[in-house]
């Protein structure tokens, strides 16, 4: 790590346009690739209250932020949502619900709408129930096409968000007649980046090349048929590209996220950097944070960058790429992404990739992850305690009944 912090008093001006409310970690689904700290259990502390995520909007609103998500885990888990959203809408953000779908029905969904949220975006697992409900590790398929179709009776913009990875991406044809089906406005084929569980499961999740060239060559020709009817978008792993991409729009330029117990981050992922403490709202305002702090000022512009970025004529298009990845894979946060063909560490990239063409495994269920299991299992899972819950490590397809 570098001795001194430069800042690039520029982007220490930028507005933080984009605020990402990770209102709980909590969550009914089990899916392998979740953005969940791989440390759930310690990183999971007390969730930030109704006043404090007030708060947090307010300060984010005065700073210029415009979009706010509401995620998790699974935001729907928190009895004050309708609340915090009626908030944002005074306060002038267009919002986002960020959603599972699990945990709401058509009175829940009705009283989001009055509160005032704009948008919602719905995940799902899979095409259809089986596949769908083995993936998220419980049963919530139907429930799922349910809560978007209400959705769309209501009057939302609805996104469908379907996270791609090697034992589902065959079914990426008919998750587009899903999407057309339930008359959704966009699409996200998104398949799944390397961090966290997604990285600890990418032997089971990576998919081959030529899946992902099937894949795209399906979403190509489903665009072409349907010209203005629905957007759809696919993402390519990072694995598969030959140069980065710029972390979060350039990292603490844009976009800044605040974890269910306060912590600030100019990414999702910013934790697992060592060397940097957290600026939390509970100890700093998000002004500090954002303007301040040693984390948002360590990689802003390029005066941080090690060869070969430092010297590259494209460096200010990628900004070295993300720094969480290039930490989670070379052991240094101001390494060249691996991902990009000019890292010395991009060799570790090929070797990956090139294990993931063997697609003879794919009935291989080797996942691990964590979940909740309450002591009292009479509760509704969505509303258990987590301070009362036990962290398991199982194969996807195990329940809790």
């Amino acid at each position: 790590m570098s001795d001194s912090i430069t800042i690039a008093s520029d982007q220490q001006q930028s507005i933080p346009l984009w605020l990402l409310a990770e209102l709980s970690y909590s969550c009914p689904l089990q899916c392998a690739y979740c953005s969940n700290p791989i440390n759930y259990p310690e990183a999971r502390s007390s969730e930030l209250s109704t006043d404090e995520w007030k708060t947090v909007f307010k300060d984010a609103r005065k700073m210029g932020a415009v979009q706010l998500g509401l995620s998790g885990g699974e935001p729907l888990v928190r009895p004050d949502l309708e609340e915090l959203i009626a908030e944002a809408r005074a306060l002038g953000f267009y919002t986002n619900l960020i959603t599972s779908a699990v945990g709401a029905d058509a009175a829940r969904l009705a009283a989001i709408r009055e509160a005032g949220l704009d948008h919602i975006q719905i995940s799902f697992q899979g095409s259809n129930q089986a596949v769908n409900d083995h993936f998220a590790g419980t049963k919530s398929f139907h429930h799922k096409v349910m809560m978007a179709k209400e959705a769309k009776k209501l009057g939302f913009p609805m996104v469908l968000n379907f996270v791609l990875h090697r034992q589902n991406i065959h079914q990426i044809a008919d998750m587009l007649k899903l999407a057309e089906d339930l008359n959704a406005d966009f699409v996200e084929l998104a398949n799944s980046q390397y961090y966290g569980w997604a990285l600890k499961n990418i032997d089971a999740l990576l998919p081959s090349r030529q899946q992902l060239v099937n894949a795209e060559a399906i979403t190509n020709d489903f665009r072409k048929n349907h010209q203005g009817n629905m957007d759809v978008i696919f993402v390519v792993p990072d694995y598969y590209e030959n140069r980065p991409k710029a972390c979060c729009n350039g990292w603490g330029t844009t976009f800044v996220t605040v974890t269910p117990d306060g912590d600030v981050q100019p990414c999702q992922s910013a934790q697992v950097l060592p060397g940097f403490e957290l600026p939390n709202v509970r100890r700093q305002s998000l002004e500090w944070a954002w303007r301040e702090s040693p984390l948002f000022n360590a990689f802003r512009g390029t005066e941080w960058m090690q060869e070969p970025c430092r010297s590259c004529p494209e460096k200010e298009q990628d900004l070295g790429g993300c720094r969480c990845q290039a930490y989670l894979l070379t052991g240094d946060a101001y390494a060249t992404d691996p991902v990009c063909d000019l890292s010395p560490k991009h060799s570790d990239i090929e070797r990956v990739v090139a294990s993931a063409q063997n697609i003879a495994d794919l009935n291989d269920d080797g996942f691990s992850y964590d979940i909740n299991k309450a002591d009292d299992i009479t509760q509704p899972l969505l509303f258990r305690n987590p301070k009362n819950a036990k962290i398991l490590t199982k194969k996807i397809g195990e329940h809790n009944d």
